[in-house]
Protein backbone atom coordinates (compact mmCIF):
# COMPACT_ATOMS: atom_id res chain seq x y z
CA UNK A 1 0.00 0.00 0.00
CA UNK A 2 1.41 3.67 -0.95
CA UNK A 3 1.87 6.20 1.49
CA UNK A 4 0.27 9.80 0.62
CA UNK A 5 2.10 13.02 2.10
CA UNK A 6 1.92 16.29 1.76
CA UNK A 7 4.47 18.45 1.17
CA UNK A 8 4.03 22.90 1.69
CA UNK A 9 6.05 25.70 1.96
CA UNK A 10 3.93 27.77 5.21
CA UNK A 11 4.55 30.79 6.47
CA UNK A 12 4.82 31.70 10.12
CA UNK A 13 1.36 33.39 9.88
CA UNK A 14 0.14 29.90 8.96
CA UNK A 15 -0.80 30.76 4.92
CA UNK A 16 0.84 28.40 1.83
CA UNK A 17 -0.18 30.75 -0.57
CA UNK A 18 -0.05 34.51 -0.05
CA UNK A 19 -3.22 37.19 -1.01
CA UNK A 20 -2.19 37.00 -4.55
CA UNK A 21 -2.74 33.04 -4.57
CA UNK A 22 1.01 32.85 -5.17
CA UNK A 23 4.05 30.50 -3.51
CA UNK A 24 6.76 32.32 -5.05
CA UNK A 25 7.48 33.74 -1.21
CA UNK A 26 8.61 30.13 -0.77
CA UNK A 27 11.09 30.54 -3.02
CA UNK A 28 13.20 33.14 -1.43
CA UNK A 29 15.65 31.19 1.20
CA UNK A 30 18.34 29.94 -1.07
CA UNK A 31 21.31 31.46 0.88
CA UNK A 32 21.86 27.74 3.09
CA UNK A 33 23.41 24.86 1.09
CA UNK A 34 22.50 22.28 4.13
CA UNK A 35 18.73 23.89 3.29
CA UNK A 36 19.78 23.32 -0.71
CA UNK A 37 21.03 19.97 -0.22
CA UNK A 38 17.98 19.54 1.82
CA UNK A 39 15.77 20.81 -0.63
CA UNK A 40 17.27 18.87 -3.77
CA UNK A 41 17.39 15.45 -1.70
CA UNK A 42 13.38 15.90 -1.09
CA UNK A 43 13.11 16.24 -5.03
CA UNK A 44 14.80 12.63 -5.53
CA UNK A 45 11.44 10.77 -4.78
CA UNK A 46 9.70 8.64 -7.55
CA UNK A 47 6.24 8.48 -6.89
CA UNK A 48 3.25 10.09 -8.59
CA UNK A 49 2.99 14.00 -7.59
CA UNK A 50 -0.67 15.04 -6.74
CA UNK A 51 -2.52 18.72 -7.50
CA UNK A 52 -5.37 20.49 -7.90
CA UNK A 53 -6.20 22.72 -10.75
CA UNK A 54 -4.82 25.68 -9.21
CA UNK A 55 -1.28 24.26 -8.30
CA UNK A 56 -1.40 22.54 -11.59
CA UNK A 57 -1.72 25.86 -13.42
CA UNK A 58 1.59 27.66 -10.81
CA UNK A 59 4.00 24.48 -11.55
CA UNK A 60 3.26 24.38 -15.47
CA UNK A 61 4.20 28.29 -15.81
CA UNK A 62 7.64 27.22 -13.96
CA UNK A 63 8.89 23.92 -13.81
CA UNK A 64 8.72 23.20 -18.03
CA UNK A 65 10.87 26.39 -18.43
CA UNK A 66 14.22 27.22 -19.74
CA UNK A 67 14.42 29.40 -16.48
CA UNK A 68 13.71 26.44 -13.65
CA UNK A 69 16.46 24.11 -15.83
CA UNK A 70 18.98 27.32 -15.64
CA UNK A 71 18.15 28.04 -12.12
CA UNK A 72 16.71 24.59 -10.11
CA UNK A 73 18.31 22.25 -12.78
CA UNK A 74 18.16 19.49 -10.70
CA UNK A 75 14.36 19.38 -9.00
CA UNK A 76 13.10 20.88 -12.55
CA UNK A 77 14.75 17.52 -13.95
CA UNK A 78 12.45 15.46 -11.49
CA UNK A 79 9.57 17.91 -11.45
CA UNK A 80 9.33 17.51 -15.39
CA UNK A 81 10.21 13.17 -15.23
CA UNK A 82 7.96 12.29 -12.73
CA UNK A 83 4.48 11.16 -12.97
CA UNK A 84 1.61 13.71 -12.27
CA UNK A 85 -2.16 13.54 -11.44
CA UNK A 86 -4.02 16.84 -11.79
CA UNK A 87 -7.28 16.54 -10.13
CA UNK A 88 -10.10 19.09 -11.99
CA UNK A 89 -13.91 18.96 -13.24
CA UNK A 90 -12.85 21.89 -15.56
CA UNK A 91 -9.62 21.80 -16.81
CA UNK A 92 -10.02 19.98 -20.65
CA UNK A 93 -6.68 18.42 -20.84
CA UNK A 94 -3.02 18.52 -18.92
CA UNK A 95 -0.47 19.05 -21.74
CA UNK A 96 2.88 18.88 -18.87
CA UNK A 97 4.82 15.51 -19.68
CA UNK A 98 4.06 12.74 -17.95
CA UNK A 99 0.46 14.35 -16.27
CA UNK A 100 -2.60 12.54 -16.11
CA UNK A 101 -6.17 14.42 -15.84
CA UNK A 102 -8.44 13.34 -13.66
CA UNK A 103 -11.89 14.60 -13.26
CA UNK A 104 -14.13 11.67 -11.13
CA UNK A 105 -14.25 11.50 -7.85
CA UNK A 106 -10.53 12.91 -5.19
CA UNK A 107 -11.48 10.83 -2.33
CA UNK A 108 -12.40 7.43 -4.63
CA UNK A 109 -9.12 8.05 -7.09
CA UNK A 110 -7.01 8.46 -4.10
CA UNK A 111 -8.12 5.87 -2.04
CA UNK A 112 -7.63 3.20 -5.12
CA UNK A 113 -4.28 4.79 -5.87
CA UNK A 114 -3.12 4.40 -2.61
CA UNK A 115 -3.95 0.53 -2.77
CA UNK A 116 -1.55 0.04 -5.66
CA UNK A 117 1.62 -0.92 -5.53
CA UNK A 118 4.51 1.33 -5.99
CA UNK A 119 6.22 4.63 -4.56
CA UNK A 120 4.07 6.85 -2.33
CA UNK A 121 2.40 9.89 -3.62
CA UNK A 122 3.14 13.32 -2.63
CA UNK A 123 0.71 16.27 -2.90
CA UNK A 124 2.14 19.74 -3.45
CA UNK A 125 0.16 22.68 -2.78
CA UNK A 126 -3.43 22.21 -3.79
CA UNK A 127 -5.13 23.66 -1.23
CA UNK A 128 -8.40 22.20 -2.14
CA UNK A 129 -7.20 18.67 -2.52
CA UNK A 130 -5.61 18.44 1.48
CA UNK A 131 -8.94 19.55 3.11
CA UNK A 132 -10.84 16.90 1.55
CA UNK A 133 -8.00 14.04 1.81
CA UNK A 134 -7.21 14.37 5.19
CA UNK A 135 -11.45 14.05 6.45
CA UNK A 136 -11.07 11.23 4.14
CA UNK A 137 -8.32 9.84 6.76
CA UNK A 138 -6.07 9.25 3.59
CA UNK A 139 -3.00 11.49 3.98
CA UNK A 140 -0.69 9.45 6.30
CA UNK A 141 2.00 12.44 7.13
CA UNK A 142 2.06 16.20 6.75
CA UNK A 143 5.72 17.72 5.93
CA UNK A 144 6.01 21.91 6.73
CA UNK A 145 8.89 24.16 5.90
CA UNK A 146 7.97 26.75 8.17
CA UNK A 147 9.56 29.72 6.30
CA UNK A 148 9.98 32.81 8.61
CA UNK A 149 7.96 35.27 7.05
CA UNK A 150 4.39 36.73 7.89
CA UNK A 151 2.27 37.59 4.89
CA UNK A 152 -0.30 39.18 6.71
CA UNK A 153 -3.00 37.34 4.22
CA UNK A 154 -3.22 34.50 2.13
CA UNK A 155 -5.19 30.93 2.43
CA UNK A 156 -4.21 28.24 4.65
CA UNK A 157 -3.72 24.74 3.38
CA UNK A 158 -6.52 23.55 5.73
CA UNK A 159 -9.17 25.87 4.28
CA UNK A 160 -12.47 24.46 4.63
CA UNK A 161 -11.95 21.41 6.74
CA UNK A 162 -14.85 20.47 8.96
CA UNK A 163 -13.59 19.18 11.66
CA UNK A 164 -10.60 18.80 14.05
CA UNK A 165 -7.61 17.28 12.33
CA UNK A 166 -5.91 15.90 15.43
CA UNK A 167 -2.01 15.54 14.72
CA UNK A 168 1.01 14.14 16.43
CA UNK A 169 4.39 15.26 15.56
CA UNK A 170 7.13 12.86 13.76
CA UNK A 171 10.58 14.52 12.88
CA UNK A 172 12.15 18.34 13.04
CA UNK A 173 14.69 20.12 11.64
CA UNK A 174 15.66 23.70 11.58
CA UNK A 175 17.96 25.16 8.75
CA UNK A 176 20.43 27.96 9.05
CA UNK A 177 18.24 30.11 6.66
CA UNK A 178 15.36 30.55 9.59
CA UNK A 179 13.15 27.62 7.66
CA UNK A 180 11.85 24.76 10.22
CA UNK A 181 10.53 21.56 8.83
CA UNK A 182 8.20 19.58 10.32
CA UNK A 183 6.38 16.10 9.95
CA UNK A 184 3.35 15.57 11.44
CA UNK A 185 0.92 11.85 11.08
CA UNK A 186 -2.64 11.74 12.34
CA UNK A 187 -2.64 10.99 16.25
CA UNK A 188 -5.46 7.95 15.85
Amino acid sequence: MRTLIVFNHVSLDGYFVDGNGTMSWAKTRRDDPEWNAFVEQNASGNGPLLFGRKTYELMIQYWPTPMAKQHDAAIADRMNKLPKVVFSKTLSEASWSNTTLIKDDLVREVRRMKQESGDGLTILGSGTLVPQLAEAGLIDEYHLAVNPLVLGKGRTMFEGIGEKLALKPKTTRTFGNGCVYLVYEPAD
